[in-house]
């Protein structure tokens, strides 16, 4: 069955670009012109993957993401976002909220394609691996559920974020610079830049806080970051 990928762009002239290009690529095309009509179709539908534009009209791309990442059974749907927008503050944004990568237009079909298959290389590793569970005091990861809990109430992470967690927890008290991170965490694409680490990072030590863990993910100055329990 072919990877489906949902193309959420207001813009028909790219809209119809992108369905040609996937559908070329042998990708499962499916899309619509703005947010809300978007939410609507994974209602019925959940793909592998979405392109979400930006600049849509009504729910932008940043509260599409946010609904998204709120929602049990869609949160863990890999979403590459499209802008215009280029600044890097803006990246930092888009990941923020819970992107997994960030392309900006005008882009060339085959780069967005290798986006694409780097970023579901990634989630397809994740979901191939056994289940188990990594317990670091009351903080709980399942690789099975794809959830994190502490005394059972869960803490809510992004794709990003759970992976990170996750080579964290299996690789505790060693110190990974962000180049070594992005080997380990992102996998082999050469697009993602180190500082999308920092952002990470920080939605990570978020998530942790209200339960107190958010100290786990230590600084370690000149070199990067460690898990660390002492």
């Amino acid at each position: 069955m072919a990877t489906s990928v949902l193309v959420v762009e207001d813009d028909v002239a790219i809209r119809d670009m992108l369905s040609f290009t996937l559908k070329q690529a042998g990708f499962g095309c499916d899309s619509v012109g703005d947010g809300e009509t978007g939410l609507d179709f994974l209602k019925k539908q959940q793909p592998d993957m979405i392109l979400l534009d930006w600049m849509l009209p009504g729910i932008d791309g940043i509260e599409f993401i946010r609904r998204l990442r709120a929602n049990e059974f869609l949160a863990n749907i890999p979403v590459i976002m499209l802008t215009a927008k280029g600044e890097s503050e803006d990246m930092v944004k888009g990941l923020a909220v819970g992107a997994d990568d960030y392309v900006n237009k005008p882009f060339s079909p085959p780069e967005l394609m290798a986006r694409i298959r780097a970023v579901l290389r990634r989630c397809q590793s994740d979901s191939s691996e056994e289940g188990q569970q990594l317990q670091s005091g009351n903080l709980v990861l399942d690789t099975k559920s794809h959830r994190v809990t502490v005394d059972d109430t869960r803490i809510e992470l992004g794709p990003t974020e759970f992976r990170l967690l996750h080579f964290f927890m299996k690789n505790p008290e060693r110190a990974y610079n962000r180049s070594q991170l992005l080997d380990y965490v992102w996998g082999d694409t050469v697009y993602i830049e180190e500082r999308t680490v920092d952002v990470h990072i920080r939605r990570l030590r978020k998530a942790l806080e209200s339960s107190g863990h958010d100290h786990l993910i230590q600084t370690v100055r000149g070199v990067g970051y460690r898990f660390s329990v002492d």
